[in-house]
């Protein structure tokens, strides 16, 4: 069969090699024209793969005939990893950890080398802590390094050890925006055994929205970083065929909406409809008229909607699109090999067979905003105050009282940070020319920012500086105090910096509810900042408007902004650019602002040249280092299989619904009177040069006394109070979760956590697996699993269980008090049903569960203590 696929590809600079789809369709395997366009991609993937072993005549002819409802495993082959610092560090030193691990087997340690593209981009370390002014940029860089030398010496050590792995140093921008820009080619050309080959671009990332790439046309999601080292390491990636959700997107966006209030509206849809573990394909007449940008910001909060993908076929914006961004060299190559592979949307009016579809019609979003603590809660513009007084009402019991437009009270409802961040919609040309038109207007109506706004101004990459810079709308953004903060997440990821502590003391002492708008994806509660109870997702050209208001509870589409420099009222209508206005300075971007912007990305600044690091094969630990330290996932890996009964766990803790793994390992400040903060003390480190979690993944300790350590986690055990505490059984002592679980370890007791529905959701991070591993938790049992934290868990040999349907901790009576042996894991099979027998004195009940294992693969991996252990194993028998 493999020959009979195989194609001749002439075009400029071939002759190519192919593996024809068309050709698969003419052996009557698959109808190819009915296929979503995501599947044939993947379709594509399976056929260059295909082994006889990993990859069978079988799994071809099953993904083809996707509809059939047989949810085998399929072996997918990404063509290349990305990786940003957060998550990039912790994958970095396991590689080094594995490759100690090989050295003292007496084996040759550069067995462990990436065998496919890794680029890692550092976007998750800059933090706000100078803003508002013209210097902001250089202060918060000099910071970042003088913070995270260590890390990044580890970096460059990785990327002088490692064959295969780019680094892109600090300031380069935020990684999503510029893979879109940059790094991404489409389709791929490499010499594989004396043949050029042609194919689609394909990847994993080890960020949630590495979906974001989706709008160009690529096949590509999120994964956990223990995922991604396996793949980096040449194993395929392990998946059962998706089902595919085909949305159609019809009409055309009325006057004064933004692609922001487009994703918003879509993610609630969507969210509620049910896609998660699910292909959401976009097809229709109205995505000719969405640019690769807008379609770019849909496709990056594909994790917010719960999809694994939001894809975007190639067609002609994806041609224009890659000319714009200074790669016109391979624009040719794209068009000419997606139409002769079917893979090329001509059509608008043509629709695929989807397994499911829904219609959205763009004429019917108004303007909106996301909020308080979920990216799904959308709120039309017009009824944000009302809503928000609604919540105080919900938290607080007290309704907030009404203030003057005028008034510089703090209160209910002020907004202390107004950040233009993420690459979500700073990758965006419309709204970022947007906001810097409405900043022009209100400056020219006299309008200033409230005192107790800190704003911010992150761009994902330098292009945006450029054109806001070239148009002149960048002065006018500084003069309502957006200055540019750095090139990287900061806000979006809880890099916010601190607030004046005027601010702070205010909040504390009045209990006040105040809020942060950012232009970001997500807005979890404790993510922004911990003081910030009620945070806001809105397009930029929102988050300027909000930052003149200074409070949420203001219905800006009656209620006027402030006044103006003629002591007249000034509405939000009025500054508002219309279109046809946006439109016009867009026309300024060029392919030679992108090629000057990246033209010497890899280089980085004197900073980062500066920087000394070893270049050995094994990496040189500090013991001392508090940033770095050899893990001890692979002290053991060779001591025998895993997956024996769990017999008398204790619960840890009792979690509602949509714990995210911000609630399970947080990336933002460290509290200097919990775990983490009190090791650090202990080492040493003042409590001003804590950094954060996420910039302290490298360091396992640290983590672990991490993990559900989020100042808004509430665990039903220590109800109502909120944080990192739970009740130590059979005692009843109150105590930190850290300090419970290291009682348990000692008396050898069993760890579980018993939780609601979409546990996990939200970012990728592996930590939020690791730290439970690390905890001593052996099973995790659940409503329902997040997609990536679920394959996060197994990828560490944690048991991702499941309550039969319309079970859970009420139905069943669970306190949390009680003993739980889980019987049947000798035997693992995919999703298998496990017995549950729980014991509390002389009482005894029992219930069943479900095995989230959803493959052999998985289940192969749970035997081995995680994939890690089984991908060393593997290494190692065949060298």
């Amino acid at each position: 069969m493999l020959y009979e696929i195989k194609e001749r590809f002439d075009f400029k600079g071939g002759p190519y090699t192919i593996f024809s789809l068309r050709r698969l369709e003419g052996l009557g395997i698959a109808g190819i024209h009915r296929l979503p366009f995501s599947i044939r991609v993947l379709l594509e993937n399976l056929l260059r793969n295909m082994d006889g072993r990993v990859i069978t005549e079988g799994d071809i002819k099953r993904l083809a005939d996707y509809r059939s409802g047989d949810k085998g495993e399929i072996a997918f082959h990404p063509t290349r990893v990305i990786l940003q610092d957060f998550t990039g560090v912790p994958c970095i030193v396991d590689l080094a950890s594995m490759r100690d691990a090989v050295l003292r087997l007496g084996r040759d340690p550069e067995i462990i080398n990436p065998l496919v593209p890794v680029d890692l981009v550092i976007d998750h370390s800059i933090q706000v802590d100078y803003s508002g002014s013209v210097d902001s940029h250089q202060k918060n860089i000099m910071l970042e390094f003088s913070r995270n030398r260590e890390r990044y010496a580890l970096l460059k050590w990785a990327k002088n050890s490692f064959k295969n792995v780019r680094i892109f140093p600090p300031g380069s921008g935020i990684i999503h925006q510029v893979n879109l820009e940059y790094i991404s080619s489409v389709v791929v050309t490499r010499e594989v055994n004396g043949e050029r080959l042609v194919f689609p671009e394909t990847l994993v990332g080890t960020d949630s929205h590495t979906t974001m790439i989706n709008g160009l046309g690529i096949l590509g999601w999120g994964v956990g970083g223990i995922e991604a080292e396996a793949v980096m390491l040449g194993q395929p990636y392990y998946m059962t065929v998706p089902e595919v959700v085909g949305v159609r997107l019809i009409g055309e966006p009325v006057e004064g909406v933004t692609t922001t209030d487009i994703v918003l509206t879509i993610t609630e849809l969507l969210r509620r409809h049910g896609v998660v573990g699910r292909f959401v394909e976009f097809f229709g007449p109205a995505i000719k008229a969405l640019s690769i940008p807008e379609r770019a910001t849909i496709s990056n909060m594909a994790p917010e909607y719960g999809a694994t993908v939001g894809f975007f076929p190639v067609d002609e914006e994806t041609i224009n699109y890659m000319r714009l961004t200074a790669r016109g060299d391979v624009a040719d190559l794209i068009e000419a090999y997606t139409k002769e592979q079917g893979i090329f949307y001509q059509d608008g009016d043509y629709a695929p067979e989807y397994n499911e579809v829904i219609e959205f019609d763009l004429s019917t979003v108004t303007p909106c905003i996301a909020g308080p603590s979920r990216p799904q809660d959308r709120i039309p513009l017009k009824e944000v105050r009302d809503r928000f007084h609604e919540y105080v009402r919900t938290k607080k019991g007290t309704d907030t009282k009404t203030r003057p437009v005028e008034s510089r009270e703090m209160a209910d409802g002020s907004i202390v940070i107004a950040a233009i961040t993420s690459c979500t919609n700073t990758s965006n040309p419309s709204v970022m020319i947007g906001a810097g038109l409405v900043a022009k207007k209100a400056v020219e109506r006299g309008l200033k920012v409230r005192p107790h706004v800190k704003t911010s101004l992150a761009p994902g990459s330098r292009v945006v500086y450029e054109y806001l810079r070239a148009s002149g709308l960048l002065e006018y953004l500084e003069r309502l105090n957006f200055h540019v903060v750095g090139f990287g997440c900061t806000t979006c990821i809880g890099n916010s910096g601190g607030l004046l502590p005027e601010i702070e003391d205010a909040i504390k002492r009045d209990n006040l509810i105040v809020s942060a708008v950012l232009s970001g994806n997500r807005n979890f509660e404790a993510r922004i900042h911990p003081s910030v109870r009620a945070n806001y997702l809105a397009s930029p050209m929102l988050v300027v408007a909000y930052a003149i208001a200074g409070r949420i509870d203001i219905d800006l589409t009656h209620e006027p902004l402030g006044t103006g420099s003629d002591g007249r009222p000034v509405y939000l209508r009025e500054i508002w650019p219309s279109r046809e206005e946006i439109h016009e300075v867009s026309r300024m971007l060029t392919p030679d602002m992108f090629s000057g912007a990246y033209s010497d990305i890899l280089n980085g600044d004197d900073h980062w040249r500066s920087l000394s690091a070893s270049s050995g094969k094994t990496f040189e630990w500090d013991e001392t280092s508090t940033y770095i330290k050899n893990p001890p996932f692979f002290d053991s890996f060779l001591m025998g299989e895993a997956g024996h009964d769990i017999v008398r766990a204790r619960v840890l803790a009792v979690l509602g619904d949509s714990v995210t793994t911000d609630h399970i390992s947080p990336a933002g400040a460290i509290p200097p009177d919990y775990p983490a903060g009190r090791y650090l003390i202990e080492k040493g480190v003042r409590v001003e040069e804590f950094n954060t979690y996420g910039s302290r993944r490298g360091n396992h300790e640290v983590m672990m006394r991490g993990t559900f350590a989020n100042l808004r986690l509430r665990n039903r055990l220590v109800s109502p109070k909120e944080g990192g505490y739970t009740i130590k059984f059979p005692e009843g002592e109150e105590m930190f979760i850290y300090d419970a679980a290291m009682r348990y370890r000692a008396e050898g007791v069993p760890l579980i956590i018993l939780a609601g529905k979409e546990y996990g959701a939200g970012s990728s991070r592996d930590w939020a697996a690791k730290g439970t591993y690390l905890l001593g938790v052996k099973a995790v049992i659940a409503e329902s699993f997040e997609r990536i934290h679920r394959s996060n868990l197994v990828g560490m040999g944690v048991l991702p269980l499941c309550f039969r349907d319309g079970e859970g901790v009420d139905s069943l009576g669970l306190r949390g008090d009680e003993e739980f042996s889980i019987y049947g894991l000798d035997d693992m099979a995919p999703n298998k049903e496990l017995e549950v027998v729980v014991n509390s004195g002389d009482r005894q009940k029992r219930f069943t569960v479900v095995a989230r294992l959803d493959t052999w693969t998985e289940v192969e991996y749970f035997r081995n203590g995680g994939i890690l252990p089984y991908v060393l194993k593997r290494l190692l028998d065949n060298r």
